[in-house]
C-alpha cells in the first residue's frame, strides 16, 4: 500500500478547516477533489475516516489515528526535502580530507575552525596520511581534498596552492652547532639525525639535500610525531628538521635550540589536491574555497 502524500496534507486541512469547501480554499483545488481524494482515502485504507456533525465534519477514532501519523510523515518529508537542498547549497555535506602531519598541526585546525563555525553541519573526515597516499587517495576518489607537500603529482589531479613554511634544525641545547657561527645545513651531516617515518616528505627533502652535498644521511631512529621526534633530540639521540612554527611551539616545552637552514630547499609549498574541481560535492568545492581564501589573506597583497 502507497499513501499519497498529497492525499495525507488534504486530509489534514479538512480536519483542521472542518469543511471540505474550507480544505478546497485552503489548498487551491477544487471541492470535488477534495471529496474524491477523502473516498478513495477510506477507499485504501478499508477504514472510515470522516464524519459530518453539526459542528462540520470530524474525524473518527481512526482519522484522529491517522491524523497523527499524517503530520508526523509529512513533518519527517518536509525534513527531507530541506536536508537535500541543505546537500545541494553546500549547507550540509560530509567531506573525506587526507593531509600530511605539517598541514595538520600548522594551518588547519585553524582553517578548520572557522570553516566549521560557517558551516556547522558540513562534517570532515579527516586523517593523516603521508604524501604518496595522499595523491592515490584522491586520484582513486578515497579522498575528496588532499593537502600535502614534496612531489608534485603526475597524476591526474588538480592542484591549487595553499600554505608556505620554513625547514628549520633542532639540536639538544647545549649542541656544538647551536655554537656554530656561520652555520650551513652541510655542517650538520657529520651528527646522526631522528628522521620522521618513512615516507615523509620531511625525510624525502633531507635526504635529496644530504645527495646534492654527496654526503650520506644517517638516521638512527624515526618516529611518527613531531612532539616524539623533539623528546629524542632532546635526548641527544640525533638532530632534526621541523617546519619552523613547529619547532619554536616546542623550543617552550623541550630543551632545544633552533638553527635556521640558509638553503632554497627549506622553503617548502604546502598544496591542495583534487580530482577535479567542478565535480567535487558542493561542500567539498566550499571547503577548498575556504583554504584557499585563507591562504590568500596570510599571504597579503602581491609586491609591487
Amino acid at each position: 500500500m502507497h499513501l499519497d502524500p498529497t492525499s495525507l496534507r488534504l486530509f489534514i486541512s479538512v480536519i483542521e478547516e472542518k469543511t471540505i469547501t474550507g480544505a478546497a480554499e485552503r489548498e487551491h483545488i477544487a471541492a470535488a477533489a477534495v471529496s474524491k481524494r477523502m473516498s478513495e482515502l477510506e477507499d485504501q485504507l478499508q477504514s472510515q475516516l470522516l464524519v459530518r456533525t453539526n459542528k462540520g465534519i470530524q474525524p473518527t477514532n481512526a482519522g484522529m489515528a491517522l491524523a497523527a501519523m499524517a503530520r508526523r510523515a509529512l513533518r519527517e518529508l518536509d525534513d527531507i526535502a530541506v536536508s537535500m537542498r541543505e546537500y545541494a547549497s553546500g549547507a550540509r555535506g560530509f567531506i573525506r580530507v587526507y593531509a600530511n602531519i605539517s598541514a595538520l598541526t600548522q594551518f588547519l585546525p585553524r582553517d578548520i575552525q572557522s570553516f566549521a563555525s560557517a558551516y556547522p553541519n558540513i562534517q570532515l573526515q579527516l586523517e593523516e596520511k603521508i604524501t604518496p597516499v595522499i595523491l592515490k587517495a584522491v586520484q582513486e576518489n578515497a579522498a575528496d581534498i588532499g593537502i600535502f607537500s614534496g612531489m608534485i603529482p603526475a597524476r591526474d589531479v588538480e592542484v591549487l596552492p595553499y600554505r608556505r613554511d620554513t625547514l628549520v634544525l633542532i639540536a639538544p641545547a647545549s649542541h656544538p652547532l647551536t655554537q656554530k657561527p656561520g652555520f650551513r645545513f652541510a655542517d650538520a651531516l657529520a651528527y646522526e639525525f631522528v628522521g620522521l617515518h618513512t615516507g615523509s616528505a620531511i625525510n624525502q627533502i633531507v635526504a635529496n639535500a644530504a645527495d646534492r652535498l654527496d654526503h650520506p644521511l644517517r638516521v638512527k631512529v624515526q618516529v611518527t610525531g613531531f612532539d616524539t621526534l623533539c623528546l629524542m633530540v632532546e635526548a641527544g639521540l640525533g638532530l632534526g628538521v621541523l617546519p619552523m612554527d613547529i619547532a619554536q611551539r616546542y623550543s617552550r616545552i623541550f630543551d632545544i635550540g633552533i638553527l635556521p637552514i640558509d638553503e632554497p630547499w627549506a622553503q617548502r609549498e604546502l598544496r591542495i589536491c583534487v580530482r577535479d574541481f567542478h565535480t567535487l560535492p558542493t561542500a567539498a568545492k566550499l571547503f577548498v574555497e575556504h583554504l584557499t581564501r585563507g591562504a590568500a589573506a596570510d599571504a597579503g597583497p602581491p609586491s609591487r
